[in-house]
């Protein structure tokens, strides 16, 4: 059965938008949440649940967006050969990346996080599968994570083009992610 761990809400500090999430253990965890925003032309709604294996590394993913009068969809399952798989097709550019990281959250930066398990000072690169919000594309984003502290990790992306200081929690959600997110309440077990 199932056991509820968190809920939280972020709100966007530099556009519209908020988001819902919770965090759920089993044989494994899980993400689940809800992203209303508006970063380009058009608000947007998204729901997205991502499962985890014991060790975090990402088994399935499925991410539905409202955008308009538009609905898209997309549902990554990883099989055991890290193989990631959409809709029966095999994503050969991010085969053997362990994590997903969904563009319109914070949340899928606990995987890596939690998964590294990195000492104070320790770094680490990784190639995450990227999903692009709102067309949900899935593409490989290289990533590196340094544990500046007790919850503080600098997270890199883009070759170090994009570079931030994630403020998390004892469970590894973000409590701040500038410029973009703070979270706004908590709730736990």
């Amino acid at each position: 059965m199932p056991e509820f761990q968190r809920s939280l809400i972020w709100r966007q500090t530099k556009t519209a938008g908020a988001e819902y999430c919770e965090l759920w253990r089993d044989d494994g965890w899980s993400l689940q949440g809800i992203v209303v925003g508006a970063p380009g032309a058009a608000p947007f709604f998204a729901r997205y649940r991502v499962d985890c294996d014991a060790a975090w590394r990402t088994r399935s993913a499925s991410i539905e967006v409202q955008i308009g009068g538009e609905h898209r969809s997309l549902h990554i399952l990883v099989d055991s050969a890290e193989g990631w798989l959409v809709a029966g097709v095999v994503l050969p550019s991010v085969a053997n990346c362990l994590d997903v990281d969904l563009g319109c959250t914070p949340a899928t930066n606990t995987l890596p996080i939690r998964r590294l398990g990195l000492a104070l000072g320790e770094s680490r690169d990784l190639v995450a599968a990227w999903v692009r919000f709102p067309d949900l594309t899935v593409e490989p984003l290289p990533q590196r994570y340094t544990r500046l502290g007790e919850h503080l990790y600098r997270y890199e992306s883009r070759n170090g083009t994009f570079v931030t200081d994630i403020e998390v929690d004892d469970l590894a959600l973000a409590v701040r992610y500038p410029p973009f997110w703070e979270r706004g309440a908590t709730g736990s077990r």
